[in-house]
């Protein structure tokens, strides 16, 4: 009987316990026997779902350092900013990581958890979990047998919803560059995807346009105030209302009720919260937030092939395509569809290509299917079986984030940027 793997949650918001639920559908591999989080709430909710004895349940991941070992590993789900400060004593004190993405906000962070890990010897995985959706997973295996020949061209395309949008990136906690660009923080699984496809061949360099255009104050149609409940005289006709998204919808909630979890959840109570102090309750055209609702990022790699990504906020469906052109055929697909297709040139008279559908629906988990996938392979991993050919390893996630960093840049500074590599 293989070993069970022991971790503990240091971050128990909704991706640490997304990953830590692998442990409640397959307990003889997997147990989570530990929390770390400052928030009394999220730390108790952890303790309960998981049976945590008090004596493992800590406030920060410092605590936890402190300690002798209790755990083979942690799933590190904090804030985007806290990724490396968390990780780099735990990985002194001896343990594995499962960190979420994006890996740091800043190069010179991913480069000191780089060198650490190298130091340690220990195991850090990044959440790039798209790999493990078996859309792309599936893809993948193709381009690996080689049956659209050599890689020519990668296109891809992120439309966030005009809720997730909303939620995340206008009204919430991701709405400013300080925590993290929109490029990082919702698209390094895109840029992940291409760099994993190209099978190790280094980015070479970068240009990107984009900004901030649409959620700005010069924008707000007319009657709207400053918040949907407070003083807004279009809240029953505008698409971006927060009643209609977090409570008549049912949006998000995870997000939306954050201030208040663990009182009274009553819908009064919601609606008091949006009216006064939750910072979901804001007009979208009269919040804090500067990150870009539009970027287009163009990459060359060290072998000729170049790629192409498209972000855009607040778009009516949300959905992501990619499109791998070869010297021998191409595929096309979107993961939100779950299928692709496969085309090959077809020459014969009256045809042109041929073309090959590939259905691979998934339900009844997130991210196309790849969140305990991913969760199931750190496991593997862990316990020294070989890995799928999806890993997320630290090593071969770095490339995509040096390409964020550098798309970043040069949005900023108007110049293309050369990927340094370390």
């Amino acid at each position: 009987m293989s070993k069970q793997i022991t971790a503990v949650i240091v971050g128990a918001g909704h991706r640490g316990l997304c990953y830590a639920e692998y442990a409640l559908r397959h307990p003889d591999e997997f147990k989570i026997v530990g929390v770390a989080d400052p928030n009394e709430f999220r730390r108790n909710q952890a303790a309960r779902i998981h049976d945590i004895p008090p004596e493992n349940c800590f406030r920060t991941a410092e605590e936890l350092a402190a300690r002798p070992k209790i755990a083979d590993a942690v799933i590190n789900g904090t804030m985007d900013r806290e990724h490396v400060p968390t990780s780099l004593p735990l990985l002194r004190a001896g343990y594995h990581i499962l960190l979420e993405k994006p890996i740091a906000p800043t190069e010179g962070a991913v480069r000191e958890l780089q060198a650490v890990a190298r130091d340690t010897g220990r195991i850090v995985m990044i959440c790039h979990v798209l790999r493990y959706a078996p859309f792309y997973r599936t893809i993948k295996e193709r381009v690996l047998a080689g049956e659209i020949g050599r890689l020519i061209s990668i296109v891809t395309e992120e439309n966030v919803s005009y809720h997730h949008m909303a939620v995340g990136f206008v009204r919430g906690k991701w709405n400013r560059e300080e925590v993290g660009s929109m490029l990082m923080t919702k698209c390094c699984h895109d840029l992940d995807l291409i760099t994993w496809f190209m099978s190790g061949v280094a980015p070479k360099s970068v240009s990107s346009f984009g900004g901030l255009m649409y959620f700005r104050p010069e924008n707000a149609p007319a009657g709207s105030g400053t918040r949907c409940l407070l003083d807004c005289a279009i809240e029953e006709t505008c698409p971006y209302s927060a009643r209609k998204h977090y409570i008549e919808q049912g949006l998000w909630s995870f997000y939306a009720w954050e201030a208040i979890e663990g009182s009274d959840m009553s819908e009064e109570t919601k609606l008091k919260s949006l009216r006064e102090d939750n910072p979901l309750g804001r007009c979208v055209w009269h919040c804090d937030n500067d990150v870009v609702d539009h970027q287009a990022v163009n990459i060359e790699f060290s072998d000729g092939t170049t790629a192409v990504h498209n972000m855009v906020g607040g778009v009516s469906k949300p959905c992501r395509t990619i499109h791998l052109l070869g010297t021998e055929g191409e595929i096309y697909g979107s993961v939100d569809e779950g299928a692709f297709v496969i085309r090959h040139p077809d020459a014969r008279a009256g045809h042109e290509y041929s073309e090959e559908t590939v259905d691979v629906r998934v339900s009844g988990d997130g991210h196309g299917g790849g969140d305990l996938r991913l969760a199931e392979d750190f496991v593997r991993t862990i316990r020294g079986e070989s890995p799928s050919i999806s890993c997320t390893s630290l090593e071969d996630s770095i490339f995509g984030h040096l390409i964020g960093f550098g798309a970043d840049r040069s949005r900023r500074e108007g110049v293309v940027v050369k990927i340094e590599q370390g």
